[in-house]
């Protein structure tokens, strides 16, 4: 007893020693390790802190190129709304322009028609110039029917005047087919009773005529218009190039 006693008094306090030592190290070795964890967690949150800005960065300049992309359409859209919008209008006004120059010109054309229609109307007044002129009327639809019987319908008004010239005019029928053709041929005039061309314009509503003749053959079934307001249509229709011309520079 006195042995172990003296064994255990003499072992007891190189022990105790060495026992710290180890608790020591284990400290070290839980703190080397709780570092070591520590500095892994702070990496490891450093890196997802990186790759989460890295991600926020990438989303955000999505969303900001998706959003200035949907921008840079509506405005291309509205643009073009606006280009048409401004084309429309633009084309509006140049039609609205042109029909109003057209207009502009027609009544410019009427007025010439008018006032040459109120211009024949007086000159032909007169028998002395009103003569003559049925006469070639007359003339100039017989040359174009070359038939042997042609009925001459015109206004009542003008029944004896355009009866004064069926001779002159049946005459000068036969000398214009001598001249040009050699051949003698004569042509029969009447007058129509029974269809006579309508009145002079008096403003009242319904047909009327300035006067000229209708060449009637074949029973009615052959006309030829030769009234003075065919032949100023006719005449105002040919015309209406060399009038635009001299009246309209643009």
């Amino acid at each position: 007893a006195a042995f172990f006693a003296g064994l255990e008094t003499h072992l007891a306090p190189s022990e105790t020693p060495a026992m710290d030592s180890n608790a020591q190290e284990t400290q070290n070795q839980i703190v080397q390790m709780a570092q070591f964890i520590l500095n892994e967690a702070k990496d490891k949150a450093e890196e997802i802190s990186v790759r989460a800005l890295q991600e926020f960065s990438v989303e955000k300049l999505k969303v900001i190129n998706a959003t200035k992309e949907k921008i840079e359409q509506e405005y291309a859209r509205k643009a073009k709304a606006v280009e048409t919008q401004q084309a429309i209008a633009r084309s509006t006004a140049i039609n609205r322009s042109r029909l109003e120059k057209i207009r502009g010109r027609q009544d410019v054309i009427g007025k010439i028609a008018e006032d040459s229609k109120a211009s024949l109307t007086e000159t032909l007044k007169s028998e002395a110039n009103m003569k003559p002129f049925i006469t070639k009327l007359i003339v100039q639809g017989m040359l174009m029917l070359l038939e042997d019987e042609v009925q001459v319908r015109c206004r009542a008004c003008d029944t004896a005047v355009v009866t004064a010239c069926l001779e002159g005019a049946m005459k000068d029928y036969t000398a214009v087919v001598k001249k040009e053709t050699g051949a003698t041929k004569a042509c029969k005039l009447s007058i129509d009773k029974a269809t006579q061309l309508p009145p002079a314009p008096s403003g009242a509503p319904g047909p009327s005529c300035l006067g000229g003749v209708v060449l009637a053959c074949q029973n009615g079934s052959i006309t030829i218009d030769n009234t003075i307001d065919s032949r100023l249509g006719l005449v105002l229709e040919q015309a209406k190039p060399k009038i635009r011309s001299l009246l309209f520079t643009k």
